[in-house]
Order: C-alpha cells, then sequence, then structure tokens
C-alpha cells in the first residue's frame, strides 16, 4: 500500500530577496542581475517555484562587483578572480591581526 502524497505549501515568505528587490536596490536591470548569478559571481537559490532568493547582503555585492567592473574595466570573466583575490586577502588580513603579528598599514579592502 503506498502513502498518498500531500503538498506541504509555506505559511510565510521564505527568507531572502527576491529578484525585484536586489534589482532595484542595487540599481541593476534584473537581466544582469540573473547574468551574474549564471556566472557564479552571486550566490542565489531557488524556491520551489523556480524563483530565485537572495542573501540580504547580494545588493552590496553586486555594488562591489559593479564598482570593480567599470571602475577597472575588467570583464566578467576576470570578476570572479578579482573578488576572489580580494576575499582571499581579507581573509589573511583577519587571521594576521588576530594572531597578533599584523601590520599596522591600512588594508587594501
Amino acid at each position: 500500500m503506498t502513502t498518498p502524497r500531500r503538498t506541504v505549501y509555506a505559511l510565510v515568505p521564505l527568507p531572502g530577496l527576491s529578484l525585484e528587490t536586489v534589482a532595484r536596490r542595487s540599481g541593476l536591470h534584473p537581466d544582469v542581475v540573473r547574468k551574474f548569478v549564471a556566472l557564479g559571481l552571486l550566490d542565489a537559490r531557488r524556491e520551489a517555484s523556480g524563483r530565485l532568493r537572495f542573501a540580504e547582503s547580494a545588493p552590496l555585492d553586486l555594488a562591489r562587483l559593479e564598482r570593480l567592473r567599470v571602475g577597472l574595466c575588467l570583464n566578467y570573466a576576470s570578476l570572479g578572480v578579482v573578488v576572489d583575490l580580494l576575499d582571499r586577502i581579507t581573509r589573511l588580513e583577519t587571521a594576521l591581526r588576530r594572531s597578533g603579528t599584523g601590520s599596522d598599514q591600512q588594508t587594501w579592502t
């Protein structure tokens, strides 16, 4: 005997921001936001309906990506490399500060 399948509906909206909200807050067209997601430069998850949901920090992450792209004339392929390097520098500087051997110089990021 098989158990009948039940459909479960969320009673409250899923946490995170919608594509429209992220696009509006970042000042970018939704297609540009989708492109960043497709290239793996911006994290998003899909709802059961297929709609994208973003972390609260997504507009800030997009602003950073756009600043790098426009300010340094970077193409989309190089954006990932630059962001990864900047994130690594930040982690290394944080580790140095915690160990007490960090320099007094201003950070890169």
